[in-house]
């Protein structure tokens, strides 16, 4: 009988909390009576990270491991994660002991509420006030403003999933944090809810202030994703057509006072100008088409993972609890 839950766990140069992640995993989800599996992604670790999930898969048949040729990052971990999930529930976490596994049966009780996606909230945050926690309340003030899908806490990796709401959406680079809105736009009901926060016990976060550039251009990304992924040429379009409007008024300005024998405007400056206008119109016209003929292309291709898996370590008659 395949699992109820997967619980889906990134790892990176996490060897001295991986054992105490297991143990809190494992009480928290024997609790539960359900059918479970614990899936483990080691993204390129170098220290002993992979080592230690190696001896936790040889003592517990329900733990899966993927191993990465090389760090990916915690996107095409999760994406990896999503891959080999095979319950109908999927919860995840970050391995660093913050997030606390007691929270899982709540959230998993909350998603059955008739929601697709519960994602938590670290309304008491026990990290740094100016280098985590001020950036992290201006980018989830920025991206609900931007996406319309409002939520306190993108970057809480505590959250559960319907599997089936979660597999198809696509996840590369690191789209990570923005889950929650890009499964709205699949038409996913998303709900909230306050979680525990732990301080971090042992190791170094992978964070810091150096992402909020990168923040910031994966959230044009996601807006274009979200708005205009299916249908380009109404981001394109408008402008394009505005600035050809723009370019043919000007230009039919200096060509009506030339005609009319008066001296051109502006110095004979205009009408280049409005030629100008009138090609950078075309262009992004041109720029939707090309975009929708694109994705036309896309769609019927097949995509390819954004991970490379070195080994899989699971047991072929995996127990159902």
């Amino acid at each position: 009988m395949p699992p109820e839950i997967s619980v889906v766990v990134p790892l990176y140069n996490e060897a001295s909390n991986v054992g105490v992640l297991h143990e809190e995993l494992t009480a928290v989800l024997r609790g539960l009576d359900r059918p479970y599996e614990l899936i483990l992604v080691d993204d390129g670790s170098t220290d002993g990270t992979f080592d230690a999930l190696a001896a936790l898969h040889g003592r517990d048949p329900r733990t899966v491991v993927i191993r990465f040729r090389r760090n990916f990052g915690q996107t095409a971990a999760f994406k990896a994660g999503f891959d080999h999930a095979r319950g109908r529930v999927i919860v995840t976490l970050d391995g660093d002991l913050q997030n606390d596994p007691r929270e899982i049966p709540a959230l998993v009780a909350r998603l059955e509420e008739g929601f697709d996606l519960v994602s938590g909230w670290r309304r008491e945050r026990a990290d740094r006030w100016l280098t985590r926690r001020v950036p992290s309340q201006c980018a989830n003030w920025l991206i609900s403003l931007v996406t319309g899908v409002k939520l306190h806490d993108y970057g809480c990796s505590l959250k559960a999933y319907r599997a089936d709401a979660i597999k198809p959406v696509p996840l590369y680079g690191e789209l990570h944090r923005f889950i929650p809105a890009l499964a709205a736009a699949r038409g996913a009901r998303i709900a909230e809810m306050a979680v525990g926060h732990r301080p971090r016990r042992s190791g170094a976060s992978k964070y810091g202030l150096s992402r909020i550039g990168r923040v910031a251009l994966d959230l044009l990304l996601v807006k274009f994703l979200v708005s205009y992924a299916t249908r380009p040429l109404r981001m394109f379009g408008p402008p394009g057509l505005l600035l050809s409007v723009a370019g043919l008024g000007i230009a039919g300005y200096v060509a009506g006072a030339c005609l009319r024998g008066a001296q051109p405007p502006g110095g004979g400056v205009w009408l280049p100008l409005g030629m100008l206008v009138l090609m950078l119109g075309v262009q992004l016209v041109a720029l939707g088409l090309l975009a929708e003929l694109q994705i036309r292309t896309a769609r019927g291709a097949e995509g390819n993972p954004p991970y490379a898996v070195r080994e899989v370590l699971a047991s072929r008659n995996r127990p159902e609890s």
